[in-house]
């Protein structure tokens, strides 16, 4: 199945021809989501200097994903809706458990990043059971993987991009 980006480009080409952190997120709403893209953000500028783009895959109407990621400082980064979770199942992504949900370790990481650092909690748009995942691609190869236990893990995007 062919998917296009916001601008119309298609994700097959820019992952053959093109270093990619591709990014697979959670819900608008999730505070982890909304965490990733603040720590996306303050990582770009690297990234860009290394000629590595970011891709980031949600489950929102682009319109609505755009928002978002403009809030964020991410509004010139390309971005494909997958409402039907294609990808996501692709990129061996699952659904999460009740205990990598809900476990202490996510309900301090969320007092963390949602009450102290101010992302919060916001309404669900996409499946909220889905888990992330971030994959740096280079001739259509996954050269690195960040595969999430729990919904409230961080990855270091620029040790993933350097491997």
């Amino acid at each position: 199945m062919e998917f296009k980006t916001n601008i119309g480009e298609d994700l097959s080409v820019i992952l053959s021809e093109q270093k990619v952190l591709l990014v697979f997120l959670r819900h608008f709403g999730c505070t982890f989501c909304r965490e990733t893209m603040s720590d996306l953000s303050k990582v770009k500028r690297d990234l860009d200097r290394s000629g590595i783009d970011i891709v980031i895959v949600h489950m929102t109407a682009c319109e609505t994903a755009q928002d978002m990621l403009e809030l964020y400082g991410l509004g010139d980064v390309q971005h494909v809706s997958d409402k039907s979770k294609i990808l996501y199942k692709k990129y061996g992504l699952h659904r999460t458990s009740i205990r990598a949900m809900f476990g202490f370790k996510n309900w301090w990481r969320a007092f963390v990043a949602g009450l102290i650092k101010g992302h919060l909690i916001g309404k669900p748009a996409g499946d909220p059971w889905q888990m992330p995942g971030a994959f740096f691609i280079h001739d259509n190869q996954i050269i690195n993987k960040f595969e999430y236990r729990y919904v409230s893990d961080r990855p270091d995007f620029r040790t993933l991009a350097r491997a």
